[in-house]
């Protein structure tokens, strides 16, 4: 008996199992060993966990109620799924319409004919065109042709547009290269099709550089994007002096040169002297498309090329500097009091200086000043005018008025690689009145915003208003 004492004896008619002596707990029934057994005698491996198999019919003596709370969780489970959404692209479907549809033209109802080549389209997503739109639904003898030809008038579609704006209308995503948006938005504006033409603005004014500001800029002025042409426009105005470039020189046109140099927005390096300089260069290299170098030898090249042509040029203007700054040394000017946005971007004088890092840096502006000696420093993070009289010598008259003023916009701007404005600041415009060698705060910058190189670019006024319209009532013959 001794080999049956490890074991469960089940009598006939028991209907609890009874626990042989020695035990682990009186009154708890033994898992039989094998899984067959349990299942045929309704027994369960339960170890706490809700998670578990049961076999059909079996009962669990350990969790009475697991088979209702099993039946109540699993039902919530059913429930809250059915309940939650599911989101799923479709990523095949687009391309499989435009590859079925658009590059194999199949069930295609009507063929395009342009440029020398043939499109197999379907009306139904031409519709999606404003051009084809009105075609079909209007009065035009195309409305019921099966082929149609098309007449490109604008040089700037080629047959790669037109397949890039044909296929745009069988899928979501149209990638466009920089070196292809300018063909592709004219396809789009023929077309009609709004969505791909603020995709190509958008693509425009993402890369905007020293190569393609030219191109969108006349692009953008052709084909109605204004947001484009005020983009390249910037781009421009911070960049003309600041990177100087030939070929941009070369590309820029009378008109968009005109705006830029008569700008109260364009970012000057050093002095408007500076500004007359690049415009020499410009100007030469009009008159000289031919000429290839490089932009050290091009000051060279512009001042002995201007030195053979007429004196005559400039004489004029010579003299009516001239009498200007006779003017300002004779009277008892003390400078603006107020604002004059109007007067300030129309005649301010504009001065700039890059500082390559981080450090201290003290200038001035060289050049006629009316007698207004102006230091600048820059020092742990702050920019502070100074007004020079007696202290530190100067090369020009200085004005010995107790009080003077300026009118002034400061501006700081940091650069990428291509030109584009990454941060920014401005004082706005403002009076300062300064007595003789006082200083002043204008700016105190965040360290956490500073990137250099760091330019600087101030406009000055340093005459009032009525003072230069008293001026202009007495023009002078130049020529006398």
């Amino acid at each position: 008996m001794g080999s049956l004492s490890s074991r469960v004896l089940r009598q006939p008619g028991r209907t609890h199992a009874q626990q042989e002596p020695g035990s682990r707990t009186a009154g708890s029934a033994r898992r039989p060993e094998t899984g067959g057994d349990a299942a045929g005698q309704g027994f369960c491996y339960c170890s706490g966990s809700r998670k578990r198999k049961r076999s059909s019919g079996a009962l669990c003596y350990c969790h009475p109620d697991s088979e209702t709370e099993e039946d109540e969780e699993e039902g919530n489970e059913q429930q809250r799924l059915l309940n939650t959404p599911r989101r799923k692209k479709l990523k095949s479907t687009s391309k499989y319409i435009y590859q079925t549809l658009f590059l194999n033209g199949e069930n295609s109802d009507i063929k395009i004919c342009a440029l020398g080549e043939e499109w197999s389209l379907h009306k139904i997503y031409l519709c999606q065109s404003g051009y084809f739109s009105s075609m079909f639904s209007g009065s035009w003898k195309e409305s019921g042709m099966n082929t149609i030809e098309l007449e490109i008038p604008d040089q700037n579609i080629d047959v790669e547009a037109l397949q890039v704006a044909f296929g745009s209308l069988y899928r979501d995503d149209v990638l466009i290269k920089p070196s292809r948006v300018v063909a592709i938005l004219a396809a789009a504006c023929m077309l009609q099709l709004d969505g791909l033409i603020q995709q190509c603005g958008e693509t425009m004014k993402e890369t905007i550089n020293v190569k393609t500001v030219c191109g969108y800029y006349t692009s953008a002025g052709t084909y109605g994007l204004d947001s484009v042409k005020k983009k390249c426009l910037e781009w421009l105005l911070n960049n003309l002096m600041t990177h100087q470039n030939v070929e941009l020189f070369k590309e820029l046109s009378i008109n968009v040169m005109k705006q830029l140099i008569g700008s109260s927005n364009l970012f000057v390096m050093q002095v408007e002297m500076d500004v007359y300089t690049a415009l020499k260069k410009w100007m030469f290299l009009q008159l000289v498309p031919s000429w290839n170098g490089s932009l050290k030898q091009l000051l060279t090249e512009t001042d002995v090329w201007f030195s053979k042509r007429r004196k005559g040029w400039l004489s004029s203007v010579y003299k009516q500097q001239w009498l200007a700054m006779l003017r300002a040394e004779q009277d008892n000017e003390v400078g603006p009091q107020e604002i004059n946005k109007e007067e300030l971007e129309a005649n301010s004088m504009r001065c700039g200086r890059k500082l390559a890092k981080d450090g201290e840096y003290c200038w001035r502006w060289t050049g006629f000043n009316f007698g207004f000696d102006l230091l600048v420093t820059y020092t742990n993070r702050y920019i502070i005018f100074k007004r020079n009289t007696l202290n530190q010598p100067c090369s020009g008259s200085v004005s010995l008025q107790p009080r003077r003023s300026i009118a002034f916009r400061l501006r700081l701007a940091s650069f990428d690689s291509s030109g584009k404005l990454i941060c920014s600041r401005t004082t706005g415009y403002q009076v300062l009145t300064l007595e003789k060698d006082q200083e002043q705060v204008v700016m105190n910058l965040d360290s956490r915003l500073l990137i250099f190189p760091l330019y600087i670019c101030c406009n000055f006024l340093y005459i009032s208003p009525e003072k230069r319209t008293e001026n202009n009532r007495h023009p002078e013959n130049p020529e006398n």
